[in-house]
């Protein structure tokens, strides 16, 4: 058998000139060239897309970020600022919530002994009831009203150190000085009489500075009026408590009854004033922005290339 040639050496018709022969990297640059119907596609590189996406600064990400939203977006919002130390504790959330179950629990309680008394005091018109019954249905109602007093307190307090810490943290996020001292705000929501009107006007007050009033003024407003008939009930209730008469004693624990009642209701409701503020906090804006599409007719879509081969929803060949 005769020996085959050298395949090293080729057919000379196939090689190239040795002067044109393209230098290595311009081959490399050079895609080929591919049949009809065929076209490049991108890969996507995830290793090295990710090395250089962690490369870019945080603030020119930023900037980035914002660029595309165009110059009529929303203005980068400087942290620092709202998280500056007013020197006011705000209660947390939980504390506030516990406190104010706390005192509807305490003053349901307190009504309903006292609806205990008046059965008491019915039963004991036509049936002499036993000292020991009469003197613990009394001290009942002793005991009953030191916890509502207490647990009211506790409430007033809690719920205006919140008060004052908010507008403090509001008056500020908004950079606007607060207008009013905390003794001022201690005195509005603690005196009697004076509460029913000044502390409404407080918490109007911030929800107008966080622009939330448009929706908690109804809260608002069902809490002002509980609240301003719950004082006059109560009032009513204390000044008939020097009553000596049986009758009297019974109207008296009536109105104390309705009193309790009508101050847990109003308790209730500035829990849904809290709730309604603890929804926003301070630091959150009360609108979002959204990036919508432009007035006019909606973009036709691009017409598919003569020639395609992939099928519509298909990957492209590679």
């Amino acid at each position: 058998m005769a020996p085959l040639a050298d395949p090293s050496a080729g057919d000379p018709r196939w090689r190239s000139p040795v002067g044109s022969q393209p230098a290595p990297h311009l081959m490399q640059r050079i895609p080929a060239r591919l049949p009809p119907g065929f076209r490049w596609i991108a890969v996507r590189r995830a290793p090295a897309a990710t090395a250089e996406l962690e490369t870019i600064p945080r603030a020119h990400a930023a900037l980035c970020r914002d660029a595309a939203l165009g110059s009529g977006g929303p203005t980068p919002f400087d942290r620092t600022f709202a998280r500056a130390d007013t020197g006011k504790v705000r209660p947390a959330a939980p504390t506030v919530r516990s406190v104010l179950f706390a005192t509807i629990v305490v003053l349901g309680i307190a009504a309903l002994v006292y609806s205990v008394r008046y059965v008491l005091l019915i039963v004991n018109r036509s049936l002499l009831l036993n000292s020991l019954v009469a003197g613990a249905a009394l001290w009942l109602g002793v005991l009953a009203s030191i916890a509502a007093l207490v647990a009211m307190i506790g409430c007033f307090v809690v719920l205006i150190r919140w008060l004052i810490a908010r507008r403090a943290a509001a008056f500020g996020h908004h950079g606007l000085p607060e207008h009013r001292s905390s003794r001022q705000l201690w005195a509005g929501c603690l005196l009697p009489l004076a509460n029913v009107f000044w502390a409404p006007v407080y918490v109007i007050e911030l929800a107008v500075v966080e622009d939330h009033y448009q929706r908690l003024r109804r809260p608002i407003v069902v809490w002002w009026i509980t609240w301003a008939v719950s004082n006059a009930v109560s009032l009513f209730a204390i000044a008939t408590s020097f009553a000596g008469d049986a009758q009297g004693i019974a109207n008296n624990t009536v109105m104390t009854v309705v009193a309790y009642a009508l101050a847990a209701a109003a308790v209730a409701a500035a829990g849904r004033v809290f709730e309604g503020f603890e929804r926003k906090p301070v630091e959150r804006p009360a609108h979002r922005w959204l990036v919508v599409r432009p007035d006019g007719p909606p973009p036709q879509p691009a017409p598919a290339a003569a020639g395609a081969v992939e099928l519509q929803g298909q990957e492209p060949a590679a």
